[in-house]
């Protein structure tokens, strides 16, 4: 197998989708064959419609669109039906709220074409419209040895073949980015310079939510998959607590005050796949 397979869910994201499509079908140095797979999953809007409407620039891209839809609003079903259909030997896997820089795609089919196992993910910018909570624990949030070390590969990630060898159809988890990532031992998972944007959850409610769920979805690869802890980032910060602290009083203030409020019972969801947007 040849070429690039971008796999992208999308559950009723008709007000990302043309973002997310518009960045990518502007990447730029592609080796190819290029193929887009939009996995419209469980969607009441015109995501589907939306996402159909690109098949003229993919033409003029000389890349291929395929477009499933599928009843089930399931994330993990929708990576499975995609990779049914992907031919790639690249498998880019991108959140439809994810906007990439032109070169990131380039980046990530070089850093996976090899024949042994590879995973990598480019460079996070976080963006934040402006709630003022949200800025200061993301500004805070962005000095964690999570954000610091490794390769966090949310929003987007690659792996080559090899890589996505070493297990059968997406289980049905929480955080399939982790699952993912955890798969490949720290010296697999490759860096890339190229950036993507990813948007914050705004507002306290919704960014206690969404982190609660993110703690459960680490909770529940460490309880059903142990082994795969092994391949964890186990770095220190280059800076200390006490320093960072002191760098950001107002930041580390929000950053903790969330960090309590995940467990407390009364901002719980009992929605399993809660985004907060």
């Amino acid at each position: 197998m040849t070429g690039v397979s971008i796999l992208i869910p999308a559950h009723n994201e008709a007000d990302y989708l043309p973002t997310c499509l518009d960045a990518v079908f502007a990447s730029q140095d592609v080796i190819g064959p290029v193929e887009v797979i939009i996995i419209a999953n469980g969607c009441t809007d015109n995501t589907v419609e939306i996402a159909q409407d690109y098949a003229r620039v993919a033409d003029w891209k000389g890349w291929t669109l395929k477009v499933l839809e599928m009843f089930d609003g399931n994330k993990l079903e929708a990576w499975n039906a995609g990779e049914a259909r992907a031919t790639g030997n690249a498998l880019v896997y991108l959140d439809a709220d994810v906007i990439v820089s032109r070169s990131l795609i380039n980046n990530l089919e070089k850093a996976v074409e090899t024949i042994a196992p590879r995973y990598a993910s480019g460079q996070p910018k976080v963006t934040v419209d402006g709630d003022w909570v949200t800025r200061h624990y993301t500004r805070f949030w962005k000095t964690t040895p999570f954000m610091t070390n490794g390769v966090p590969g949310f929003g987007v990630f690659a792996m080559n073949r090899k890589g996505r060898a070493r297990w059968g159809d997406w289980p049905d988890i929480i955080s399939d980015d982790t699952f993912a990532r955890l798969h490949f031992r720290p010296h697999e998972r490759i860096p890339v310079p190229a950036t993507y944007d990813w948007p914050m959850i705004e507002g306290f409610r919704r960014l206690v939510q969404v982190r609660r769920r993110q703690d459960a979805g680490v909770a529940e690869i460490q309880s059903l998959y142990p082994e795969l802890m092994e391949n964890d980032d186990h770095h220190k910060n280059t800076a200390p607590l006490w320093r960072r602290i002191l760098r950001d009083p107002e930041g580390f203030a929000v950053f903790a005050l969330v960090r309590i409020a995940i467990y407390l019972p009364v901002m719980r969801s009992s929605n399993r796949w809660v985004r907060g947007r």
